[in-house]
């Protein structure tokens, strides 16, 4: 660790034979993993950079301990089948992630209903001044395949109210460990539905951050296989696309993403139960995307989901499919917290986006 104001070495030479710790070429041939033959990175502190507005810095200041190690890797998640444990934790996680967002939404002026259908539960917020009459804008909440319905729920469909101005409707879906998959997918194809009897397909926009982004893709590829018509449009912000936690950025954001900091595996296995995490309905990166509307893919350099949405990307392009990439300097996932340049450059792009799909641009 470099101490405060001490200049890190512009060179460091590295001893193979260390690295290798003895092992044998023939003990290396057998045992072939990414850590054999990655990069060796030594100690050191990686700052907050200039770069940014001194806003975003300030709130990534706060995400870290004197020692420099992120808060949020001090928690660590039960084992995926420890049901007793996830159940406490969650009821624990639930009220400070409501608390969160609702610091994030300030003055919420849209109103807002609940009702249920088919088991699932959705909050419809109609905002003070509807710009687009017969619009409507579907939103999957983030919270790691576990947290963030309920009170956040509500907050964050009447955010997005309040921001675009259209019908609103947030997506309490279930989560585990009460109800693993495919019950939050089985929640998203019902309102699915319930909204493409209230609005045209052309006048449907569909989004979700984190987790959400991942129940918004796999909606996708099960309304198409189920003959469903497309929505106009699909925003995925910092979208967990890849519940195998394959991309390079689950490696090299390590710890530095503030927020993230580290692997979401034990949430992905309890979320799947006994499924595939590779399963496309799991992991809608390696779906079929062909056909898939115009897409928003948003990311930071920081962000854990890095390779996640940078990969998202390249699979929609490859699929012939119109998707535009921001990625933000210093970002960890999910943004800064709100209240920053960034934040709001961010949520003006997903305006923007909006308003073109609404008006066919």
């Amino acid at each position: 660790m470099i101490a405060e104001g001490e200049k890190p070495d512009t060179e460091f030479e590295i001893d193979p034979n260390a690295m290798r710790a003895a092992r044998s070429a023939k003990e290396l041939a057998s045992d072939m993993t990414d850590e054999d033959y990655g990069v060796a990175v030594p100690a050191r502190r990686i700052p907050f950079p200039a770069s940014i507005s001194a806003e975003a810095r300030a709130k990534l200041e706060q995400l870290v301990g004197a020692d420099g190690v992120p808060l949020n890797s001090l928690h660590t998640m039960p084992l995926p089948g420890d049901h007793p444990g996830w159940k406490a934790v969650k009821a624990a996680a639930e009220g400070q992630y409501a608390t969160a967002v609702r610091g994030l939404a300030g003055t919420l002026r849209s109103q807002v209903a609940t009702i249920h259908t088919n088991g699932a539960t959705i909050h419809v917020a109609t905002p003070e001044t509807i710009s687009y009459p017969e619009c409507a804008y579907i939103d999957f909440h983030g919270g790691a395949l576990v947290f963030g319905g309920g009170d956040a729920c509500i907050a964050q469909t009447r955010m997005q109210a309040d921001q675009h101005g259209v019908l609103c409707y947030g997506v309490d879906y279930r989560t585990p460990p009460e109800d693993p998959y495919p019950a939050a997918l089985d929640d998203a194809m019902t309102a699915y539905r319930y909204v493409l009897e209230r609005h045209g397909p052309k006048r449907i926009l569909v989004s979700g951050r984190s987790a959400g982004g991942n129940l918004a893709a796999a909606m996708l590829l099960r309304a198409r296989e189920e003959a469903l018509p497309m929505p106009a449009g699909l925003v995925l912000l910092s979208p967990q696309a890849d519940l195998t936690e394959s991309g390079d950025s689950f490696q090299v954001n390590r710890l530095v993403d503030v927020i993230l900091p580290g692997s979401l595996m034990r949430n992905n296995q309890l979320y799947a139960a006994d499924a595939e995490l590779s399963h496309p309905y799991l992991s809608p990166l390696f779906g079929d995307l062909t056909g898939f509307p115009p897409s928003f893919l948003q990311s930071g350099t920081r962000d854990l989901f890095l390779s996640n949405t940078v990969r998202m990307h390249r699979a929609l392009r490859q699929a012939g499919v119109p998707a535009d990439l921001h990625v933000f300097e210093a970002m960890p996932h999910g943004g800064f917290m709100g209240n920053t340049p960034e934040d709001r450059d961010l949520a003006g792009e997903v305006s923007r986006f909006a308003r073109a799909c609404w008006e066919g641009e």
